[in-house]
């Protein structure tokens, strides 16, 4: 099977439509959210530069879908000169296949080709999250050590940083 991430605005209308239909499992809504609110997010932000989302294509269907920031939308906690990853989701019914793991591989080179200035991606996981923290970790992450009161519990600080 082969898998790309893509650009959100790159998308057919057939892709777009079956995004619409990506559905998380229940019990991860409360930290990725659902897709209705990570497009909503997307597609009503004032600022087109400062917010992109991004498909992961399996055999040119839609799996996973994610959001990256930059100023003015970066939280509080981020660096000004990075990427923040927000919403990664993964379809439920494709859980299990390596989807979010492809999302984390592609996404460098995709969040350098939108913006080459970045130094580096950075992330804040629930720290309860610990399907998603190993994700994370496993594909070159860093926890930065330090730990916030977020919107479910206690979140940490994650950072991938280019060479």
């Amino acid at each position: 099977m082969e898998t790309r991430l893509v650009p959100y605005e790159t998308l057919n209308a057939l892709q777009k439509q079956q995004l619409d239909g990506l559905q998380v499992n229940p019990e991860q809504l409360a930290y990725s959210g659902d897709i209705y609110c990570a497009l909503n997010s997307l597609l009503v932000n004032p600022n087109p530069d400062a917010i992109k989302g991004f498909a992961l294509l399996a055999d040119e269907v839609p799996v996973a879908f994610l959001l990256l920031k930059r100023p003015p939308c970066l939280p509080h906690w981020a660096h000004e000169d990075s990427a923040t990853l927000h919403a990664l989701q993964v379809d439920r019914r494709a859980q299990g296949q390596g989807f979010g793991k492809a999302c984390l591989q592609a996404l460098p080179a995709a969040a350098r080709q939108v913006w080459p200035q970045i130094k580096a991606l950075e992330l804040s996981v629930d720290a309860e999250n610990t399907l998603a923290m190993g994700l994370y970790l496993k594909q070159g992450w860093v926890d930065n050590g330090e730990a916030y009161k977020g919107r479910i519990g206690h979140e940490r600080r994650l950072s991938w940083v280019f060479n």
